[in-house]
């Protein structure tokens, strides 16, 4: 890479207790791409996820080394303010989660949390999200209405709304589409696309066509490793390890 990288993987390793989960990972991700993480069930990829900002710190007994920088800042430090990371680098989970209330107080919800409480402040930061999350249309004449009423796509989509609307730099998706019909997908899919011209996303999938729909640069795992990384194009045509070819022409996982 020519430029300085958005984020910076060197020497991470992961242990939940004993069981070594991520092992000595070194990965660059160039800002405002698309890099697409797959590989089989339980090979690391969404623990990989989890270590971007910083969610396994929720989770009892687990032990993280190396190093992980946002725009050239370790992630890790102990003076990291985990909340202002969590806020630029935010997640979008494989199931919709809306909270029980109204579309635009979801919405509103993360710009309230951090300080902005006017209605006539909060009106073009909800309108602006939902835009940027292409749903505006479909509900902006039922805003005051319960987000669980939306389908799961428009929930989908307005769960990364609600993530826009704090202005992230970096959108991480742990299988964003897995749970949603083809139309839905079709729909996300092409958002991300879109998003790419503004923020750095990475994002987990098992579907393989998926992958080589929507992004620039594709890492495999396998085991807890970084098997290879490399740009999608090249990856699903040409990939440098065999094990790699062996997953992306259906031979495991």
């Amino acid at each position: 890479m020519t430029t300085q990288p958005k984020i910076h993987v060197s020497d991470l390793n992961l242990y939940y207790g004993d069981n070594h989960a991520l092992n000595n990972i070194h990965l660059d991700i160039p800002e405002k791409s698309i890099c697409a993480l797959i590989g089989p069930s339980g090979c690391g990829k969404s623990t990989f996820l989890r270590t971007l900002n910083r969610m396994n710190d929720l989770i009892h007994g687990v032990k993280i080394t190396g190093k992980v920088l946002v725009d050239g800042q370790q992630i890790y430090n102990q003076d990291m303010d985990v909340a202002s990371l969590r806020k630029r680098v935010g997640m979008v989970f494989q199931r919709p989660n809306p909270f029980p209330m109204s579309i635009f107080d979801n919405v509103a919800y993360g710009p309230r949390i951090h300080g902005i409480r006017k209605k006539s402040e909060l009106v073009p930061i909800v309108e602006r999200s939902l835009r940027q999350a292409a749903l505006w249309d479909e509900v902006k004449d039922r805003l005051n209405k319960s987000a669980l009423g939306l389908s799961g796509g428009q929930q989908q989509r307005l769960c990364i709304a609600r993530l826009l609307a704090v202005e992230p730099d970096v959108l991480l998706m742990d299988e964003p589409t897995s749970a949603l019909d083809p139309i839905s997908t079709l729909k996300v899919e092409e958002l991300t696309q879109q998003l790419k011209e503004r923020y750095t996303i990475i994002t987990v999938t098992h579907n393989m066509q998926q992958a080589a729909r929507i992004s620039d640069y594709t890492s495999f795992f396998l085991n807890g490793q970084l098997v290879e990384t490399d740009q999608t194009d090249r990856m699903f045509t040409a990939p440098s390890d065999k094990r790699t070819e062996d997953y992306i022409t259906g031979r495991f996982g």
